[in-house]
Order: structure tokens, then sequence, then C-alpha cells
């Protein structure tokens, strides 16, 4: 406070003196909630504190007055409420199974539906929905009505919610439609979802047939039976029309306002997945930097000239320090740049190194290709044989030479003879040695084939 340090101290029970009036507002909802339940105080097992707020003394003080007990502490505090709130949405949720536990929800304020001829009830409250009702809940009305109507739902008792909150829910016209006759009459279905949301889920005309219009006598008859033949069809049925529900929920987002709202969320998932990358891009840059200094020392040392360990060195030093200082926070693109500009001058020695540990165990791949179709040649006929032996003396050749060549250079410049070329090499020889092989097996099988058809047959297949 103006470059001054300011330091106080207040002793406990001051303190808690000056909090007298908020800690006696923490009684008024354990006293709701008692008065709610039904449930005497002497019948509680225990009372388990949740909440980072539990932790203040005189909290769990006045909470253990009100109570009669201590309370318990057999939970985490901070961390109760959201675990409890991940278990419910995972028994909610249709994709995953947990073990049977059941948590009933029950509606926290009244709820009542109205018309403009008044409340809809048959309690004295007026509530549709009464406080405490578990949910899912589901409520049928059936409503003496020609046209269209609408159908407010609002909060019965504005002392069960916060202050200045609206008693205002949601409003449902239904319709547009005409009734046939005055025996006509609504029949509307609300429901209280799992989540606690109030919404008209369905409405539809019945119309009665079979009563009079003048009667007073409202009974829906059941017309089935014998005599049905004479009466007419107007009579003998209960016609049933489905009516559209245009609804409104105060406060709630328009379809406009919610498109913006997903629209800025795939923005903002899309931002998290952007630093997400860029911190992976970044970790993969620095150890890159330290794996290569490493292994510029010891594996690829006889695998690089002194110039290039020179110049890699400095790169690599020039990168660590740029990372700690104004690369700290640099985009996704800056850091693979960065990173290709590494391996740019890495990647040839590196290939280098690679190279040199396979050459040996591909150059044993051939040799054993040699030796398997020398072996091979003996049971084809002479030309065949030849044809083999010319083949495999060449790859043999062909490697003793590339080998010599090899052994003479430094291992810090690029190799001669590349692995992939010994492949390649052993490929070519096993493919010329099998298509000989193929073209041999075929007239014996054609000379074999006179004195049996069926045989013709077997070899074919």
């Amino acid at each position: 406070m103006e470059e001054k340090d300011v330091r106080g101290v207040i002793r406990r029970e001051e303190f808690e003196k000056l909090c007298a009036g908020l800690l006696e507002r923490v009684v008024e909802p354990c006293k709701r909630a008692v008065a709610d339940s039904g449930i005497g105080l002497e019948r509680l097992h225990s009372v388990e504190l949740v909440g980072s707020g539990s932790r203040v003394p005189a909290i769990a003080k006045v909470l253990a007055g009100f109570f009669r007990r201590e309370p318990s502490r057999t939970l985490n505090a901070s961390e109760c409420v959201a675990r409890g709130c991940a278990l419910q949405c995972a028994m909610l949720s249709p994709t995953f199974r947990v073990r049977e536990y059941e948590v009933q929800d029950a509606i926290p304020v009244s709820i009542g539906f109205c018309t403009s001829e008044g409340p809809i009830s048959t309690l004295s409250t007026n509530a549709l929905f009464r406080r405490g009702l578990p949910f899912p809940s589901i409520k049928i009305i059936n409503l003496q009505k020609n046209n269209s109507f609408s159908l407010d739902a609002y909060y019965v008792d504005e002392n069960e919610l916060p202050p200045g909150t609206s008693t205002d829910v949601g409003s449902f016209q239904i319709g547009p439609f005409q009734a046939h006759t005055e025996a006509s009459k609504v029949k509307v279905k609300i429901r209280l979802n799992l989540h606690g949301l109030v919404s008209v889920e369905s409405a539809a005309l019945i119309d009665d047939s079979q009563r009079n219009a003048n009667s007073a006598d409202h009974m829906e008859v059941d017309s089935s039976g014998d005599d049905m033949g004479d009466k007419s069809r107007s009579e003998m049925s209960i016609q049933r029309q489905d009516l559209p529900i245009a609804e409104y929920i105060y406060g709630a987002m328009s379809k406009q306002e919610l498109l913006e709202a997903q629209e800025q969320e795939q923005q903002l998932a899309y931002q998290d997945k952007l630093v997400e990358r860029t911190k992976e891009r970044k970790n993969a840059l620095e150890s890159y930097v330290y794996d290569t200094r490493n292994k510029l020392s010891e594996r690829y040392r006889s695998f690089a000239t002194d110039s290039e360990r020179e110049e890699i060195s400095v790169k690599l030093q020039h990168t660590e320090e740029w990372l700690y200082e104004e690369g700290d926070d640099e985009t996704e693109a800056v850091y693979c740049s960065k990173l290709d500009e590494l391996k740019k001058l890495v990647d040839p020695i590196e290939n280098r190194c690679k190279d040199d540990e396979m050459r040996a165990e591909v150059t044993r791949e051939l040799l054993k290709c040699i030796v398997d179709h020398r072996m091979a040649a003996k049971s084809l006929s002479a030309t065949e044989r030849d044809a083999v032996d010319n083949e495999c003396n060449k790859a043999e050749q062909w490697l003793r030479e590339g080998l010599q060549l090899q052994e003479s250079l430094p291992k810090n410049v690029d190799p001669v003879l590349w692995s992939y070329e010994i492949k390649r090499q052993e490929q070519d020889l096993d493919m010329f040695c099998r298509n000989i092989s193929r073209h041999k097996g075929s007239p014996a099988r054609t000379d074999g084939s006179r004195g049996s058809d069926h045989m013709a047959t077997s070899d074919r297949d």
C-alpha cells in the first residue's frame, strides 16, 4: 500500500465475533434440509463435511452444535463433490457401465402450470410438481379447450428461490387447432426429466363423437361391441389428433446464440489442441537437442567429420539458448522449422550410422540366399543349373567388390555400398532363381499327368 508493508494480528476469538452474523447463516440451510427430509436429528447416523470452506474451525463448531454431534471428515473435502458429479454423469450416460448405486434426485423448488384461466393443480399450493418430488416424473392433464392456448410454467414459491430470481420458467403454445365439438378435450403430457428440466412432451386433441354436444356428461364411452354396425361412423370412435407445441424458455439461449456458443466452443477446442501440439513440438525440439548432443559424442562420433561435429555442436548450443530465452513462447511452425534445420545437419550422419549397422545383417541374408539357391539348383537341368550358378556368382562378386571398396573408406563419408542396394540385389536374385524353378516344374507335371486325369486336376488346383 503506497510502497509500505502493512501487517496486522487478530485473535481467533475476535475474528469469529466479527463473523458471528455470517456463521449464523450457515445453520439456516441445515434447518431447511432437516425439515424437508422429515427426519429428526436423533435419527441421523453421521454428518460429513465437504467443501474447502468446511475446514474453518468456526463452521465445524457451529454445525456440531446444531447436529448435536461432531462432524465426520472421512472424505476428501475438495474432491468428493467433483467425484460424485463424475459418478452421476457416468450413471446417466449410456456409454458407461458402473456398479449399481442409486442416487434419487428430488426437485428443489415447486413448479406449477397455468393457463389464461388460472393455475392447473389439484393441490392447495397450486404446484403440479411439488418441492421434494423425486424425478424423473410425468403428469398428464386434461383440459377443455376449443382452440389454441398457452400453457405457462412458473416457480410457485419465490421464497424457495435465491433472491432476485424470476419465477417464470417457460411458456408453451399449443396449437393451432379447432375442436369439432364441445366435448373435445386436450390431453397434455408434462415431463420432469432425469436432469430436472420440465417440458411439455406432447399434446393431443381428443374428440369423443359418441357424446351429445349439449350433454353435461363428459365421460368417455368405449364404443366397441356387437352393435357397432347399427351406429353411424361419427358415433363409433374416439378420434385423436396430435397438436404442435412451440416452447419458449425464459432466460434460455436463442438458436443463434446457441450456434455462436457452439462455434466459440469449437474455436476454444481448436486453440487447446494447438497449444498442446505447440507444447509437444517444443518438447520434441528440446529432447532432440539433448539426445543428439549425447549421440554425437558417442554413437555418431566415428561417422561425423570434425567440421560436421563442430557445426552441429554450435547449432545445438544456439538452439538450446534460444529455447530458454526468446523461443520460450513461439508458434508450432517455428519449433518445427528449428527441428528441421537441425535434422538437415544430423540426418546424413544418422543415415551412415544406421546403414553401417544394417549392412552386416543384409550381407548375411544375401550370402544365405546365394547358398540356398545353389543347393536348390542341384535338382535342376544342366542348363538351368548353370543359369542359377552364373547369377549367384555375379551377385557374390558384386557383393565382394562392393564390400572391399566400402572397407577402404572411412566411416565419416557416405557409403558406396548402401544396405538397401544389397537388399535389392537379394530380391532380384531370389526372383530370378524362383522363376527358373517354376519353369522347371511345369514340364514334369505335364509328363506325369498322362496316366491320370485326376492327378492333373489336382496339380492345377
